[in-house]
């Protein structure tokens, strides 16, 4: 099984497995937490068959199916049995919380889930106050257990 990753400078970068049955798959992550899953045919290794968009919270849930214990692996501390998950949740143009404060969320009060990072398509704003002002397009950098991610990421969609 060999994995290449290739920067793909003011994108994202390029993740490419070749699996042991000789199938290539490649994933792009942008900047902004999109992703695409691109699928290759084993005859010719440059011929996409096709591809699967998915936005942040798409593919963080994909992930964390296809491996429900990468945050033990993923996180120094793992091995003393903390549950922890980071996870991007996107600010799309329906959140009841675009043009709000993030304060206004009451993210850790309400799930436990801590926003440690707001990115932004320009900057990245670390450990935001609870005045800064949430826009569509935003991506929060979340931490906590599983199901505090999930509740939070239904809170910010408005579900």
């Amino acid at each position: 099984m060999v994995t290449r990753r290739t920067p793909l400078p003011g994108v994202g970068t390029q993740y490419d497995l070749a699996t042991r049955d000789g199938r290539h798959i490649s994933v792009v992550a942008h900047d902004d937490g999109r992703r695409f899953i691109g699928f290759y045919s084993s005859d010719d290794p440059d011929a996409c068959q096709g591809t699967v968009p998915l936005d942040a919270q798409e593919a963080a849930r994909l992930a964390s199916i296809i491996a429900p214990d990468h945050a033990d692996h993923a996180l120094p501390g793992g091995e003393l049995g903390l549950d922890l998950v980071t996870e991007r949740i996107p600010i799309g143009p329906d959140s009841p919380y675009r043009g709000r404060p993030l304060g206004d969320t009451r993210a850790r009060t309400r799930t436990g889930a801590s926003i440690v990072a707001v990115l932004r398509r320009t900057s990245t704003h670390p450990s935001p106050s609870p005045d800064f002002r949430l826009e569509a397009g935003d991506t929060l950098l979340v931490v906590g257990t599983r199901e505090g991610v999930d509740d939070l990421s239904d809170i910010i969609a408005g579900a």
